[in-house]
């Protein structure tokens, strides 16, 4: 076999051997199940930053009426967090 040819079986095996052991350290820490769902973990703080604004903006109005709207949406916002909590 030539040079080249050894130089390439050789490239082949590192990288089996690389990917052998990310897989055993994949294995090692349990998977990808314990890693959040970054697109959940966004909903979240999503949520939690709007309530954040809609509390804020409930202690400046002056307004019943816009007060009672204000609280309406809080609470939905709660009942959002509460089901993405418990998925």
């Amino acid at each position: 076999m030539s040079d080249a040819g050894e130089a390439l079986v050789d490239a082949d095996a590192r990288l089996q051997e690389r990917m052998e052991e990310r897989e055993a350290g994949r294995r090692r820490r349990g998977g990808q199940a314990n890693l959040p769902d970054p697109r959940k973990q966004r909903e979240i703080e999503s949520l939690k930053l709007a309530r954040t604004e809609l509390e804020r903006q409930a202690a400046a109005t002056s307004s019943d009426l816009r007060r009672t709207q204000i609280q309406a949406a809080i609470g939905e916002i709660d009942r959002r967090l509460a089901l993405s909590a418990a998925n």
